[in-house]
C-alpha cells in the first residue's frame, strides 16, 4: 500500500511529554509539528498544563522546534496556546490534507526527513502525516469522556495495535 494512504503510525506514545528529545535525536527529527486538541491539552483546559510547558522547554532546550497543526476553526484557543507555550500554529488545517504540514515546513524551513507529526487521532493526524512523507508519532487521547471521541478511539484500535514500535520506557524514553 502506497505509505501516503497508510493509517497505521510509525509510532506509539502514551502521551506526548512521554516523547524524549534523546529519542527524536536518535531519529534525526528537529522539527515536530503538533496537535493541540487531546494532544497536549484536553479539550476542556484552556491553558496549557505545567506538565506541557516543561516538556515544550526540554524541547526547545534541545533545539527540537515545534509548530501546532490544528484542525481547530476556534483560532482563539489556538492562539492562546500558540502565545503561552511561543508555539507558531497553524488552525483549520484541514488534515488529513497534507497542506498545511508541507506550509509549515516551508514556514519553519525543515524537509521532511527531519520531521515529525504527533497527534492523537488516526485518521486525521496519522494520515495527514503519512500523506505529507513525514514521521508520524500517534498518542494516546488525554480524554475519552466523550462518547463520539470513545467510539472513534475505538474505531483506531487496530490501527493502533499494529503499529510498529511501540514506547516502552526503556527503549524510547532516552
Amino acid at each position: 500500500m502506497d505509505n501516503k494512504l497508510r493509517l497505521v503510525p510509525m509510532y506509539s506514545f502514551n502521551k506526548c511529554t512521554d516523547i524524549s528529545p534523546g529519542f527524536l535525536k536518535l531519529l534525526g527529527i528537529k522539527f515536530i509539528m503538533l496537535d493541540l486538541d487531546n494532544t497536549i491539552a484536553k479539550y476542556s483546559e484552556h491553558a496549557p498544563s505545567a506538565t506541557a510547558k516543561k516538556w515544550v522547554e526540554d524541547m526547545a532546550i534541545s533545539n527540537i522546534t515545534l509548530y501546532f497543526i490544528s484542525n481547530s476553526k476556534r483560532e482563539h484557543r489556538v492562539r492562546t496556546f500558540s502565545e503561552a507555550l511561543d508555539i507558531p500554529y497553524i488552525n483549520n488545517a484541514q488534515k488529513p490534507s497534507p497542506d498545511s504540514l508541507h506550509a509549515a515546513m516551508k514556514t519553519a524551513g525543515f524537509r521532511q526527513d527531519e520531521t515529525a507529526f504527533v497527534g492523537d487521532q488516526i485518521f486525521t493526524d496519522t494520515l495527514a502525516s503519512n500523506r505529507a512523507k513525514v514521521a508520524s508519532i500517534i498518542v494516546r487521547p488525554l480524554s475519552l469522556k466523550n462518547p463520539l471521541l470513545l467510539l472513534r478511539f475505538i474505531a483506531e484500535l487496530p490501527f493502533r495495535a499494529i503499529c510498529a514500535i511501540k514506547s516502552n520506557k526503556s527503549k524510547l524514553s532516552l
